[in-house]
């Protein structure tokens, strides 16, 4: 897998997306080769729920909260529920990491589409809890930080799963 943080060009929506694409693809990257047991793991003893398909499937409806919910407006139809927020790391045991992977690829295709045809300054729909609303590149700036973040949460499950470090 090729992965590239240096942007084609120089422009403020091509960096953005530049990041947010290396950070997506790192974690695709970091889960290369794993076993689906490995996959399936929880390897920290106070986070049962902290494992590669968890972070991952997390990723992915992270994203689909800040741009559908969010940004978009539209009704939550996210996994999680008032009695079990973290719902869609405890599923995501029960699905294949490929699915998971190629579930978080498809949904990043539709939302580059979504950024490249929204100008930046565009404000969320749903505001925030202090009622302001960000705009989308508020929106995209959050999920660099989220993925980058969660990409050192999956460099340590996988490294304790089973040995594997880098990428």
């Amino acid at each position: 897998m090729t992965r590239t943080d240096t942007p084609p060009s120089w422009d403020e929506r091509t960096q953005l997306t530049t990041f947010l694409d290396y950070a997506r693809a790192t974690a695709r990257a970091k889960c290369e080769g794993v076993s689906p047991e490995d996959a399936r793991r929880a390897p920290l003893p106070g986070s049962p729920l902290m494992t590669l398909c968890g972070l991952v499937n997390h990723l992915r409806w992270v994203e689909y909260y800040w741009f559908q919910v969010a940004f978009l407006g539209e009704e939550d139809q996210g996994p999680w529920t008032d009695e079990d927020p973290d719902r869609e790391m405890r599923i995501a045991v029960d699905i294949p990491l490929e699915q998971v992977l190629a579930a978080y690829e498809e949904q990043s295709a539709r939302y580059r589409e979504l950024v490249a045809a929204t100008d930046l300054d565009t404000p969320a729909k749903q505001p925030m809890r202090d009622g302001r609303r960000p705009d989308l590149r508020w929106v995209l700036l959050h999920l660099i930080e989220e993925t980058s973040r969660h990409n050192g949460h999956i460099d340590v499950v996988r490294e304790l799963v089973d040995g594997t470090t880098g990428s």
